[in-house]
């Protein structure tokens, strides 16, 4: 090889390296060089910027920096000739290009920077003269500002979708009612039935396919033994409301496997209103069918953001429409008639949200009379569901707050 590079030369070849990668299409970048004015310091007349544009980012670097090139080292091209093997090697600088945040690096007037915004002068500045960790705290904080950018327009999307999907008017008319009425989390409720089981129809609570699936799992309670149910009981692996039931399963086959897969579901759905943030695809285990996992995860939780990512929570409102499908599924189990009590203890409620529920879904409210196991109890409180259903009373808050609007 042989050095053909003048070491006093003024246009060495220029080297580039992008921080963050490499390009796709190297041959879509655009890239300008300045120069300093000076040009009679020794020091400065060699100093270059380079910036570079690409689609999506600016990115800029120079050959004085420190902290960007090692003064201690020369750089070198060689230009290989293949026909006579011999190479010619170039006096070179490397320049390491990093993305710049920026919308702009260099105020194009005085007057344009006096118009900016303290903040903006102080990012300036802490750009052209801050620390290393000033500039790392500058760059985390302009990109969280991104983040929250999308997540606005995320929202803001998903709000317009809504608004052309229901109208102006009937949200205006959600918006006069209570937040937290109760109504909007209970199963679809027939007024018009003529029987209990049509009031809060089975198929609502479970589909034809989801009921299948509980064939499987249920199947665990089809042979239970007393022994066994005393054992669960001290384990406390299942809830009081379905350990009670299981002592009462019928004789008859097909009546059997019918309350035990109700049962067995019940049962998810109350452990299911203990978790709080959902972590796991199928949070319920490997034995729960992933149909039922898929219908606990679409209809229970509601979608949070946290820390860059979307998770599924188990809110107050969804701990209420799971406490609601428990109550329906448990009046089908048992006459149309509970222990109220049982599933508020069952699912950690305080008594006075599980009677507002029960209420709400025109259950009539009682203290049990004569009933097995239960008559030295009169703090339990039972719900019957029966036709014709009580009329629905209008709480204060709704009264005050219609009179309002």
């Amino acid at each position: 090889w042989r050095y053909r590079g003048d070491p006093q030369a003024e246009q060495p070849a220029v080297l580039v390296r992008f921080a963050n990668g490499r390009l796709q299409r190297p041959g879509s970048v655009r890239f300008t060089v300045y120069r300093n004015k000076d040009r009679a310091h020794p020091r400065k007349k060699h100093r270059r910027i380079l910036v570079s544009e690409t689609e999506r980012l600016s990115y800029v670097g120079n050959n004085f920096s420190s902290k960007l090139t090692n003064p201690l080292c020369r750089y070198f091209v060689g230009v290989l000739d293949k026909d006579s093997g011999q190479m010619d090697v170039y006096n070179a600088e490397i320049f390491n290009m990093q993305p710049l945040l920026s919308d702009n690096l260099i105020p194009d007037d005085t007057k344009d920077y006096q118009n900016k915004s303290y903040r903006e002068k102080m990012d300036l500045c802490i750009e052209a003269f801050g620390t290393s960790k000033q500039k790392r705290a500058l760059n985390s904080r302009r990109m969280n500002a991104v983040g929250s950018d999308i997540l606005n327009t995320a929202v803001t999307k998903a709000a317009a979708n809504v608004i052309d999907a229901k109208g102006v008017t009937a949200l205006i008319q959600d918006v006069a009612q209570d937040d937290t009425h109760i109504s909007v989390f209970l199963p679809p409720c027939n007024e018009d039935a003529d029987k209990p089981d049509d009031v809060y129809k089975f198929e609502d609570i479970l589909s034809p396919a989801e009921y299948e699936a509980l064939r499987v799992p249920a199947a665990v309670f089809l042979n239970i033994t007393p022994e066994e149910i005393t054992k669960k009981m001290d384990d406390r692996s299942h809830c009081s409301f379905v350990l009670e039931e299981l002592k009462f399963l019928s004789a008859d086959e097909k009546s059997r496997d019918h309350k035990a897969r109700c049962l067995w579901f019940l049962d998810t759905l109350i452990k299911f209103s203990h978790l709080k943030v959902i972590k796991k695809k199928y949070p319920m285990g490997p034995d729960c069918p992933h149909i039922i996992s898929r219908k606990l995860m679409k209809n229970f939780t509601s979608l949070t953001y946290n820390n860059g990512s979307v998770q599924n929570l188990v809110s107050a409102s969804m701990k209420t429409k799971i406490a609601a499908y428990v109550i329906a599924l448990a009046l089908h189990t048992n006459n149309f008639q509970i222990d109220l009590t049982v599933l508020q203890n069952d699912m950690k409620l305080q008594e006075s949200r599980m009677m507002d529920i029960a209420t709400a879904m025109r259950l009539k409210i009682s203290k049990p009379k004569g009933l097995p196991g239960l008559e030295n109890d009169q703090n339990h409180k039972l719900g019957t569901l029966s036709l014709p259903l009580p009329v629905q009373k209008v709480s204060d808050n709704q009264r005050k707050r219609r009179k309002m609007t």
